[in-house]
């Protein structure tokens, strides 16, 4: 009588560490990706004009009433 192999494969050294490297290359990815979003909030909110700084655009039939 033969003996059966297993099928389900076993992580070598190599591997486990392989899976390591690309979760630690996936966290300093999204680690990159969140301190840009955040340099890029950062920017928009200084460059942000306040409503209480901007003009109401008044329509033209308006403009042309107080001309005459």
């Amino acid at each position: 009588m033969m003996a059966k192999l297993s099928a389900t494969p076993r992580l070598t050294e190599a591997a486990m560490q392989g899976d390591e490297s690309a979760s630690k290359g996936e966290q300093s990815d999204a680690a990159e990706r969140e301190a840009a979003k955040q340099r890029l909030l950062a920017q928009a909110e200084a460059e942000r004009v306040p409503v209480e700084d901007t003009t109401r655009a008044v329509p033209d039939r308006r403009w042309r009433r107080d001309q005459r």
